[in-house]
């Protein structure tokens, strides 16, 4: 059994780069029993009505293989109401909060916002995952040159991660969230290490999860003539945070594997306006029963960091 706890499978108005049909496809063709799915769709899902919409687009009998996220916004009556999905639907798996702004429109960048997400949700009793997407938009810069694809890695550099990452676990231990923080996609050691702080210190609880693109490639790829089709936030690192996140994965610092996969069109991808996101699914089979071996990561830490972690994160009754 294995599970991937982040894809963007897109669908409705978007179902041209990817519909919750085909994602499931494509997860049992990798070996991938079970699927979380993100809530930054072309028409967001923070609600009740559209975790219905959602839900109805899984294909009969694939029903037990689809969970989704719903979305954080500022707004402490819906974050309350998303509380309750999370409790009364089982197949609403957690909270993704965009702390950065990434693909869609549900990001939530100001310090303030972000604490009272942790105080509503602490002040509700949530106990449930909170999914983070971390990146801080004052080190972010507004330079991205299409014809040079290498600057969007100088545009979202890793100190944004970094002090996005420290910025949720201080709000989180300060409105003494009982939930479950989970840092997404963490591309650099740096996060891990503060991940880890936070587990040794104690008093919240919090995981992490690295995607496939971050622990094969670097930002050098970045640099070749198909560059933007690498383009994703975070960005690729350089080869030394690879080496650092393959050594964190082999200590066991790093919770589980979790694609991101993000597909776009080819013509979007290479376009001026070149969207972010790669189709990372399509990588798992391979990148789990080969080049994770060849880590000499053993056939039991993969089990943890593809089932075990997450089933006992998101108590699943599966």
């Amino acid at each position: 059994m294995r599970i991937d706890p982040h894809v963007h499978f897109r669908d409705e108005e978007q179902s041209y780069k990817e519909t919750i049909a085909h994602g499931l496809k494509v997860a049992k063709e990798q070996g991938v029993n079970i699927v979380f799915d993100m809530p930054n769709t072309a028409r967001p899902v923070i609600a009740e009505e559209d975790v219905k919409r959602r839900l109805a687009l899984v294909p009969k009998g694939e029903e037990e293989r689809y969970f989704t996220y719903i979305g954080a916004t500022n707004n402490p009556s819906q974050l309350k109401s998303a509380v309750e999905l999370v409790k009364n639907n089982e197949r609403v798996c957690g909270i993704k909060m965009f702390a950065g702004k990434s693909v869609g429109n549900l990001e939530i960048t100001g310090e303030d916002d972000q604490k009272n997400v942790y105080s509503t949700l602490a002040e509700v009793g949530y106990a449930g995952v909170l999914a983070v997407h971390c990146e801080k938009e004052s080190f972010m810069k507004n330079y991205f040159d299409p014809q040079n694809p290498f600057t969007h890695t100088l545009a979202r550099p890793k100190e944004a991660e970094i002090e996005s990452a420290k910025d949720q676990i201080k709000f989180a231990s300060e409105a003494k969230f009982k939930g479950n923080l989970h840092i997404c996609h963490s591309s650099c050691i740096e996060t891990i290490n503060l991940v880890t702080q936070a587990k040794e210190k104690g008093d919240i609880k919090i995981t992490c999860g690295v995607t496939p693109h971050h622990l094969l490639w670097c930002d050098e790829k970045m640099k070749e003539s198909s560059g933007l089709l690498f383009k994703m936030n975070p960005p690729l690192r350089s080869q030394s945070d690879v080496s650092a996140l393959q050594e964190a994965l082999k200590e066991g610092k790093i919770d589980w594997i979790e694609t991101d996969h993000a597909p776009h069109s080819v013509g979007e991808k290479l376009s001026p306006n070149s969207p972010s996101g790669y189709p990372s699914l399509y990588l798992y089979k391979d990148f789990v029963e080969k080049f994770l071996p060849s880590l000499g990561i053993t056939n039991k830490q993969i089990e943890i960091m593809t089932y075990r972690n997450i089933v006992k994160t998101f108590g699943l009754k599966i």
